[in-house]
């Protein structure tokens, strides 16, 4: 096996912990509907063209198969991580420069915001809404402790496909039970698409009042 191999499997044994709290990823990774790409620095936009065409492919392979639970994840082999600001800052800088790349190509998902204050927010690539959230080794949350900087993109339509199902209330109340166990509190930043931004729960940092999103997607 190359590096690259064993660093997705490392991320694939950590979904499947016992106690990992997130029962949609488990459900993904039992259907073998979760992509994994390893790129090198987090703080580059050396493979950002890159992580665009595997996320490009991603998003035609979840239209195509309409299955339910995908999800695709970026691990970044660098850097070291000082601390969660760090992160926090690294991410916006990714999720900034991947947009701006889309918008040569394709705007924003309509079934969503493309202002990060809305409180329908989502972000978005090939016309397709994502919610992200950030694993790394200097996180305070249990849940989203991972050795490596990764970034994972969870089709906002298979949420939306859950509440008209009546599936998703029933599964959220799992996996904060879960994360409750497992973490030893709730996200503090954590709500419901429509409630506040989504943008508060991306990096897992818990935000003070004065914080402000620096994610820019101007047309």
């Amino acid at each position: 096996m190359t590096i690259e191999d064993n660093i997705k499997q490392e991320y694939l044994d950590f979904l499947n912990s016992k106690e990992f709290p997130c029962i949609a990823a488990k459900a993904a990774l039992a259907r073998k509907q979760i992509k994994c790409m390893v790129a090198n620095d987090m703080s580059s936009s050396v493979d950002d063209q890159r992580i665009l065409k595997f996320l490009y492919a991603f998003v035609d392979h979840y239209r195509n198969s309409r299955k339910p639970f995908n999800s695709a994840s970026i691990i970044f082999k660098q850097p070291q991580l000082q601390n969660e600001e760090m992160f926090d800052t690294l991410l916006w800088q990714r999720l900034n420069a991947l947009a701006c790349l889309d918008r040569q190509k394709f705007p924003h998902d309509k079934r969503v915001d493309d202002d990060p204050a809305s409180k329908n927010f989502s972000f978005s690539l090939k016309e397709e809404a994502f919610f992200i959230i950030g694993l790394h080794p200097s996180s305070k949350r249990r849940a989203r402790f991972f050795r490596y900087p990764t970034l994972v993109f969870n089709p906002h339509e298979e949420f939306e496909r859950l509440k008209r199902a009546n599936r998703y209330d029933q599964m959220k109340k799992v996996v904060r039970k879960r994360d409750l166990v497992y973490s030893g509190s709730i996200n503090p930043m954590l709500h419901d698409f429509g409630e506040e931004s989504e943008v508060f729960q991306y990096s897992g940092i818990q935000y003070d009042s004065t914080w402000q999103c620096p994610f820019r997607n101007k047309q």
